[in-house]
């Protein structure tokens, strides 16, 4: 397996104190929208939130010294893996409720929901990780909701994992979720869904970089994030009384592979409303 030749080395890694143990605990204070996915990195807690801050349309990298999970310092020129991964619920509601971890890589803050015009991105810097962008996907966050009544839909011009620039994503109809971190283009009750992600041009497998979004008709006052993302791990909390946890090595086919450097944290698909419910969780890993 990568990183390691067999579950013993795995062990004497960690017996040698190349491993780090990290809890967390998130409390969404928002009325989030059964069926419709969430961002978990905009909620109170521990790690603290982030709100997308930073000028309007400027491609900003996150990194781990902007927070998110902590997995530990670099360990270059060894790799770093999830070793194990625990997560429940202090409450019933919302759940059944997957959960997908992220490295999450750029972010394209204040993409306005009130104007028809192209609204060009300015690409001072690249991904800090995932340099290809193969397996990078683009997420809307809610960062100032509209009223939900209009549902805008949208396109994306991006520059896929091949290098091509001028690629046009699918358009994308927004749903009618109202809660700051809501991803907008998700409602697994529509006939317009198609998960967290914008969907890209047929064939193509990643995101480098953002050229521009573009609202082609109708407007709604509001503003969203468009966030680039390296999904590396999903699985789900099933109910209250059992907690998830998960050990990549011995049950997802192999480690899940952490880079230096690397911005953690997670989007989640409740079943219904999570403001006031806290999320636990540990992580650790392990480095070879």
């Amino acid at each position: 397996m990568a990183g390691f030749a067999n579950l013993g080395e795995c062990v004497d890694a960690i017996d040698s104190g190349r491993s780090t143990y990290y809890s967390f605990r998130k409390t969404p204070a928002v009325v989030t929208t059964a069926s419709v996915w969430f961002d978990m990195s905009m909620s109170p807690g521990n790690p603290a939130p982030q709100y997308y801050a930073a000028a309007p349309l400027l491609a900003t990298q996150l990194t781990q010294a902007d927070g998110g999970l902590n997995h530990g310092g670099n360990v270059s020129p060894l790799s770093k893996f999830v070793h194990r991964f625990l997560a429940l619920s202090a409450s019933a509601t919302g759940l059944p409720m997957p959960i997908m971890l992220c490295d999450y890589l750029m972010y394209y803050p204040f993409c306005d929901t009130g104007t028809n015009d192209e609204q060009p991105m300015t690409n001072s810097v690249t991904l800090p990780r995932y340099a290809s962008g193969e397996g990078v996907q683009i997420m809307a966050v809610s960062v100032a909701p509209n009223s939900g009544l209009a549902q805008p839909t949208f396109t994306v011009n991006y520059t896929n994992s091949a290098g091509d620039a001028g690629r046009i994503s699918r358009t994308m109809t927004m749903n009618t979720a109202t809660a700051n971190g809501s991803i907008l283009t998700s409602d697994t009750t529509g006939v317009t869904s198609v998960g967290p992600f914008v969907g890209l041009a047929d064939g193509d497998k990643g995101v480098r970089s953002i050229q521009s979004v573009t609202l082609p008709s109708v407007t709604e006052v509001g503003l969203f994030a468009l966030v680039l993302v390296r999904p590396i791990m999903t699985f789900a909390l099933l109910e209250q009384t059992a907690p998830t946890e998960v050990e990549p090595i011995r049950t997802l086919g192999g480690p899940v592979r952490v880079y230096d450097g690397a911005y953690l944290n997670m989007i989640a698909l409740p079943a219904g409303s999570l403001s006031g419910v806290g999320i636990f969780g540990e992580l650790t890993t392990v480095w070879n």
